[in-house]
Parts: structure tokens; sequence; C-alpha cells
């Protein structure tokens, strides 16, 4: 995957910075609420790389110095669009567990 500045599609993504502090292993993190406006493979995790903030745990934009987790520290902690047979809105939440 790459970025195609002549060819490629826009992406769009919105922020909130929710709170900071550190690791175990006495690096810093950032939780943040991430909100793609567009819906472009990867764009969550080359947006925060591309600012110097990688998403913790991933394999493919994250940094070297990053620990070694489990999972992806991706969470969509809610989900909410309408059912395409009978268009009734949902909605779905799921605090993430890290």
């Amino acid at each position: 995957m790459v970025i195609c500045e002549q060819r490629g599609k826009p992406a769009r993504s919105r922020y909130q910075l929710m709170e900071t502090g550190y690791l175990a292993a006495g690096l810093p993190y950032s939780r943040c609420e991430l909100y793609p406006e567009t819906g472009r493979t990867h764009q969550l995790r080359i947006h925060c790389q591309h600012f110097g903030h990688p998403i913790l745990g991933c394999d493919l934009y994250g940094a070297d110095e990053s620990p070694s987790l489990p999972r992806l520290m991706l969470h969509a902690s809610k989900l909410a669009f309408i059912h395409p047979l009978s268009g009734i809105a949902l909605t779905f939440d799921c605090p993430p567990a890290f």
C-alpha cells in the first residue's frame, strides 16, 4: 500500500484527544477518539503514522520502539448504520478493554 498523490483518493479523519500517560515500559501514549470521515483502507493507521503518532501494535505503520502488544490498539467503540432491508437505524456501543 502506498499513498499516490496523483491518482489516490482523498481521505479525511478527525480526532479528539481523550487522555495521555505512560505505559509500564515508560513510553508515552495518547488515547484518542478517531473519526474517519471517508472510508479508505488503513486511513486511520496512515494518518496517525503521518503525524508521528502511530497506533500502538500496528504491524504495518507502527514505530520500531513500540512495545510488543497482543493486538492493534484500535477499537471500534461505536458503530451506527441503517439496516439495508428493514431501514431501521441501528447503533452498537462497545467500550474498549484497554
